[in-house]
């Protein structure tokens, strides 16, 4: 989650500045946190925030797999955080089934209950994977009287089995994992202390294990997906982040990000850039997406700065860029600004232009001057965080054959409503097929 920052090259501050001008432009960006400049946004130190909701720390098993991902068969380990005197594990798949909530998790079962005697803290415990199809899957751990969710993604045997793939952000699950190792009474994460700029991805989840948003962000598209048949590859940003991503793309006709993938490698930005340039398409439900780059050493992602402040503009793949977050404070309905140049893509709506649907906000993207040449903005939220605070959901074309949607905003994929189901079946059915 960014904070508030001009677009490249654009010389518009945020709507959250335009109170503090009377005090000086360079007073205003350091009291929100940044300094502005020529060229872009460069971040300073935030003051760190102390205080977690208290379903956070809701007593569970806490657990984490050693990857993010899996392939069917495969040894999985499974490390217990604590010692325990006995306890149990069952895989489930998320297929959106089932009682959720923040600190809930639920699915079709696929294996068998295994029952373990005393374990120590942080010793592996390995579970042979079945031939499940690729999807999101957790192990249900049960442990004196408590339950606890460890999550992971089954990648499928081979890449490119089937024309879509779809991407879990699970570099972003961790950065907003607020979870103290080190007790210093702060979260282990950059968003909870200046200090932090690297962040460890084989840690459990707080709230009993469920990863951060999930229910929010990444359940309703996985719901979505079960109930109407469809099906897809999925890998974890691990996965994108490897020389055999960048082989297997172009196998796919269609990229997926459903939710918020706000942090990515220079291997991943390039892999994904060279998909689109290739001709592939790209499909982008959430908001803040390709913002940070991040350096993986092994089990630690570290979080150097944005894109567009190395020359690489989000906009310029995506097709919007950030442009500002309110924390949920706001959010509201799309606007049609057009039907007549992408008439696919609100076939069986029944929208026209000037029509509403959905609701979104949290984070908002915009158009920039490093989106791509034809963007079209097909819909808008406006002036959702404050005059020109405008969210632009977005569609371009590419002479490679490349086609981009962005949604603009957090997030289409959990709308709710059927107008904007219907959006997303269109957008699927068209470039999958395409």
């Amino acid at each position: 989650m960014a904070r508030h920052f001009l677009q490249n090259g654009d010389k518009k501050i945020g709507p959250k500045l335009l109170g503090l001008v009377a005090v000086g432009a360079g007073v205003a960006a350091a009291a929100a946190g940044v300094l502005v400049g020529q060229t872009g946004t460069r971040h300073v130190a935030q003051p760190a925030r102390r205080h977690r909701p208290a379903w956070e720390t809701t007593p569970g098993v806490p657990a984490t797999f050693l990857q993010q991902s899996y392939r069917p068969g495969e040894v999985a380990k499974l490390v217990l955080w604590r010692a325990e005197p006995a306890f149990s594990v069952r895989i489930y798949r998320v297929d959106g089934g089932g009682h959720w909530s923040r600190t809930t998790m639920s699915g079709t079962p696929v294996s068998r209950v295994w029952r373990f005697g005393a374990r120590a803290g942080h010793e592996p415990v390995a579970l042979r994977l079945g031939d499940w199809p690729s999807g999101v899957y957790f192990a249900q751990l049960r442990a004196g009287g408590l339950t606890g969710f460890a999550t992971f993604v089954l990648r499928p045997r081979r890449l490119g089995a089937t024309r879509v793939l779809v991407v879990e952000p699970t570099f972003t699950w961790q950065a907003y994992n607020f979870r103290d190792d080190n007790d210093d009474g702060r979260g282990d994460t950059w968003y909870d202390s200046s200090a932090v700029r690297t962040v460890r991805l084989d840690r459990p989840f707080l709230a009993r294990g469920v990863p951060p948003h999930f229910t929010t962000y990444d359940l309703p598209f996985l719901r979505w997906l079960a109930g109407t048949g469809r099906h897809a590859d999925f890998v974890s940003d691990e996965d994108l982040d490897t020389a055999a991503a960048l082989e297997a793309l172009p196998r796919y006709r269609l990229v997926v990000f459903p939710g918020h993938e706000e942090y990515v490698t220079a291997r991943m930005y390039d892999a994904v850039a060279r998909f689109r340039d290739g001709g592939g398409h790209l499909m982008f439900l959430s908001a803040d997406d390709f913002y940070w780059r991040v350096v993986r050493h092994g089990s630690r992602i570290t979080r150097t700065q944005p894109w567009r402040d190395l020359g690489r503009p989000e906009a310029s793949l995506v097709g919007v860029g950030l442009y500002r977050n309110n924390r949920g404070g706001t959010q509201g309905p799309w606007r049609v600004a057009t039907t007549a140049r992408v008439p696919w893509l609100f076939a069986g709506t029944g929208l026209h232009t000037g029509s509403r649907f959905g609701s979104g906000g949290i984070e908002i993207d915009h158009v920039a001057p490093s989106s791509p040449p034809g963007t079209i903005v097909v819909a808008r939220i406006p002036n959702l965080m404050g005059p020109g605070g405008t969210a632009d959901m977005t569609y371009y074309s590419t002479p490679a054959g490349a086609e981009v949607f962005a949604a603009g905003a957090f997030t289409l994929a959990g709308a709710g409503d059927a107008a904007s189901w219907r959006v997303v079946a269109n957008l699927w059915n068209h470039l999958s097929s395409g």
